[in-house]
């Protein structure tokens, strides 16, 4: 049964990824994915020091504050002392992340956060962390009904903004010409990345995680041009990595998530072969 668990949790946890990294990927932001995934670590060190929880939720809260946090300020670089997005994004990720290490360091007596599951996260462990009613009785992972719950709102946002997401994305000035704010959406769309980041840092950590934003859009793009087909086949894709990773990690020994993003790497590989055949 925890294999299957495994499994299922990594699976929500790749589908998150790849549905709001199709839009990252074909917005050209797709490193707003790896500076958000970084920027979450001293987030999630500060509420363990405030809380003295290791609670998912809480985590996920203060995670989430500063995966907000580093999309506006890439966003007041850009705009206020007019650097590249690139170099914005460099800079506020490389030094968010590094902060989030000093303070593991300065304060690890008071914290038990180990770096390595930071950066790789600790898949193997997550279905042992469960919920339980009062008399006891097992409901599941803790990861599964959070991920699960990120799942049913980055799909009602993505349903409901789908129009405002479609052309603001292939053409920006045309939406903002027929009323769209663009800015709202973009915000938006980094909200949810930021949340999807969050949620999916157990599983593959702050590092791997960055895969699972890219290299399913990135793939599938290839094969399609299609907005909705290319959401589908990333949530295809999403669910052979996770099943692929799971047996490989099995078969090499290895972390999971490595394994899941090798899968991954592999899969992009096929992808490429397929639209090099097709032309």
């Amino acid at each position: 049964m925890e294999a299957i668990w495994t499994i299922i949790i990594a699976a929500l946890a790749s589908i998150n990824c790849a549905l709001v990294g199709t839009y990252l990927v074909l917005r050209k932001i797709a490193m707003m994915g790896d500076a958000i995934a970084h920027a979450t670590l001293p987030g999630i060190v500060l509420a363990l020091l405030l809380t003295g929880s290791k609670s998912s939720l809480i985590l996920v809260f203060g995670a989430g504050i500063t995966g907000v946090l580093v999309t506006f300020l890439v966003a007041f670089l850009e705009k206020n002392i007019r650097i590249q997005a690139d170099a914005a994004i460099g800079i506020n990720f490389t030094f968010l992340f590094a902060v989030g290490v000093i303070f593991i360091s300065f304060f690890s007596r008071k914290i038990d956060l180990d770096p390595e599951c930071s950066l790789y996260g600790e898949l193997a462990t997550a279905p042992l962390d469960v919920c339980r009613t009062t008399s006891g009785i097992n409901l599941g992972p803790k990861s599964f009904y959070i991920l699960l719950t990120v799942l049913i709102i980055n799909l009602v946002f993505l349903i409901l903004g789908y129009k405002y997401l479609f052309v603001s994305t292939f053409d920006p000035q045309f939406a903002e010409s027929i009323g769209v704010n663009t800015s709202i959406w973009h915000y938006a769309l980094m909200a949810v990345t930021s949340l999807t980041t969050v949620a999916a840092f157990e599983v593959a950590g702050a590092i791997l995680v960055v895969a699972l934003l890219i290299v399913p859009g990135a793939s599938m793009y290839i094969v399609t041009k299609s907005l909705k087909l290319l959401l589908f086949y990333n949530i295809i894709f999403a669910i052979i990595v996770s099943i692929g990773g799971y047996y490989l990690s099995l078969f090499s020994n290895s972390s999971m998530a490595a394994a899941m993003v090798t899968t991954a790497g592999l899969l992009f590989l096929v992808a490429f072969a397929f639209a090099k055949c097709k032309k």
